[in-house]
């Protein structure tokens, strides 16, 4: 109940960000991209850093960078404050992503990998802000001498180097320049991993959005530079310690906490982390399933396997004495997005209930019903978008009076934009529709991943399984808003009418065939559950990235249905 809560709340602050920025800048929906950004900001920033810094005099040498007229203390202050975003757009993509659900199943890596990712991030800060040897990098590091004394693996406790009898060696400051420097390359491993199940993975914002962030970062690093604290004294305690918000706000707590109990607390943390996986997947009962292929009439045209955000289909040799190849779904990697299913001319694959067949028998079912009626315009509302009726939207499905009345559209949901075949466009324009508007989800917060952007493709550039020629584009329309963001959806509905107004009013057709059917493979008869090759499953597949299993064809193609 309490995640549903913290999920309305998200969807409603995405909303909101949609009105201020619109979908294509909301940084919301590019909270990822926006920590690789960051990581790029302070590489390049840290490089020039770099020249400047002296292991041997390692307060002194900040002062020295900070009090250069041109470019030392803003580019350390955008160092610093690139540091700071990047920790609160990571906590922001991991609360988005355990919010929506995809942290569990084929999504665990990413959500394990991502975990690592921000821990490496938060040490490569800590040794950052050592490194500077201020009041607040003492207080780190004589709290963390004081957590490393608690492990029974060092001879001597690692807090007397702290005491203030002897002068701080070089050592332990090029130490922490070794480890502030060597733990990016670690980032980079881990955000391989992170991105590895998934298919073209965006690393970065686009460009308005990514100068537009290094902008704002650079203007405040001008107007606000991050000031230089006092020199670290080990044989004086400061009273009153300036702390980051993001890299030290634990300090407090910790220095009221005995080390055993910290250590506690920690691995506590990290290990629920660790564990949301298997603590947020949902019943078995409640799982979606992963598409299925039917032997039977795939074609092997790759279409599926070009399509697919996630790398789980590819196309094999035939194993059951049949000639030529076939679509295999890795279930292991599947999270039953149903892209495939919009992407097969034959409507031979798809999660079960959803392919392109299933769809079809659903829209029959719904021109027969009470909800349509000839000469209205049809929403077909994706169930995460604006158009699925939340909000006091107009696309909420008209009573039987308004319906007569000419009032408000009918509409048909639909579970994902992109898993939306053609032909259902098709079929509800040739039954006498005056218009079909899709209302899809933001592009960038597909629960898909790409959805819309297929869905676009297929409509209005031809791509497979492509809206036949024969469909008046003028009466097809796509709009992209987020859950709560029924403005939108409704402003687009408005003009979209505006515009049919101007064509002649539809003639429904009486009895509509679509054509279902590609050319079979000879020799393929009925569907093969072992067909394909039998991958890897089970745990080893779960935890390993799916680079690792791909078997990618010499090349891809396209295969026309019959009748085109």
């Amino acid at each position: 109940m309490l995640k549903r809560l913290f999920a309305l709340m998200l969807a409603r602050l995405d909303g909101w960000a949609d009105r201020l920025y619109g979908w294509k800048w909301n940084p919301l929906y590019q909270s990822g991209a926006i920590v690789v950004l960051c990581l790029a900001v302070m590489l390049v920033t840290g490089i020039y850093l770099l020249f400047f810094y002296r292991i041997g005099a390692p307060h002194e040498s900040i002062v020295r960078i900070d009090a250069q007229p041109w470019g030392g203390r803003w580019i350390r202050s955008l160092h610093r404050y690139a540091a700071d975003l990047a920790v609160a757009a990571a906590v922001v993509h991991a609360l988005r992503m355990f919010l929506q659900g995809r942290s569990w199943g084929p999504r665990a890596l990413a959500w394990v990998s991502g975990v690592f990712l921000l821990f490496l991030l938060y040490v490569c800060g800590w040794t950052g802000y050592v490194m500077v040897w201020d009041v607040q990098g003492q207080l780190l590091a004589t709290e963390g001498a004081r957590l490393l004394d608690a492990l029974p693996i060092f001879s001597e406790p690692v807090s007397r180097t702290f005491a203030g009898a002897e002068p701080l060696p070089s050592a332990f400051f090029f130490m922490n320049l070794f480890l502030h420097i060597a733990i990016p390359v670690g980032l980079v491993i881990f955000l391989w991993l992170h991105v590895s199940r998934v298919a073209r993975p965006v690393l970065l914002p686009p460009r308005s959005l990514l100068w537009t962030t290094v902008g704002l970062l650079t203007v405040a690093a001008l107007l606000l530079p991050a000031p230089v604290a006092q020199a670290a004294n080990l044989l004086r305690i400061s009273a009153d310690v300036p702390l980051d918000l993001f890299y030290a706000f634990w300090l407090p707590w910790l220095r009221d906490t005995s080390a055993p109990a910290a250590w506690l607390a920690g691995t506590l943390l990290v290990a629920v982390l660790a564990a949301v996986p298997i603590l947020a997947r949902p019943r078995k009962d409640r799982r979606p399933a992963p598409s299925v292929v039917s032997t039977r009439l795939c074609t092997a045209c790759h279409q599926c396997e070009t399509d697919c955000p996630y790398d789980a289909i590819r196309v094999v040799e035939r194993t059951d004495r049949r000639a030529g190849k076939v679509a295999w779904v890795n279930p292991a990697h599947c999270v039953s997005c149903g892209i495939c299913a919009g992407s097969c001319a034959p409507m031979g694959v798809g999660p079960p209930g959803r392919t392109g067949r299933d769809q079809l028998a659903r829209v029959r079912d719904f021109v027969g019903g009470d909800a349509y009626r000839a000469g209205a315009i049809v929403v077909v509302a994706c169930g995460r978008s604006g158009g699925a009726g939340r909000g006091g939207s107009n696309t909420r499905r008209a009573s039987p009076d308004s319906d007569r009345a000419g009032e408000g559209p009918a509409r048909f949901p639909v579970s994902c934009a992109g898993n939306l075949h053609t032909s259902v466009v098709e079929y509800l324009v040739r039954a006498g529709a005056r218009g079909v508007l899709v209302a899809a989800c933001p592009p960038r917060d597909c629960w898909g991943r790409e959805g819309p952007k297929w869905l676009v493709e297929r409509l209005y550039h031809e791509r497979e399984a492509e809206l036949k020629a024969r469909v008046d584009r003028r009466r097809v329309q796509v709009a992209h808003a987020s859950a709560f963001d029924t403005r939108s959806v409704d402003r687009a509905l408005r003009e979209f009418a505006a515009e049919l107004a101007r064509l002649e009013s539809p003639a429904g057709e009486d009895a509509i065939r679509i054509d279902t059917d590609c050319e079979v493979p000879e020799g393929a008869g009925e569907d093969d559950a072992g067909a394909g090759p039998r991958g890897p499953s089970g745990v080893v597949s779960r935890l390993l990235p799916g680079a690792l299993f791909r078997r990618w064809p010499a090349g891809t193609g396209r295969t026309k249905a019959r009748g085109e």
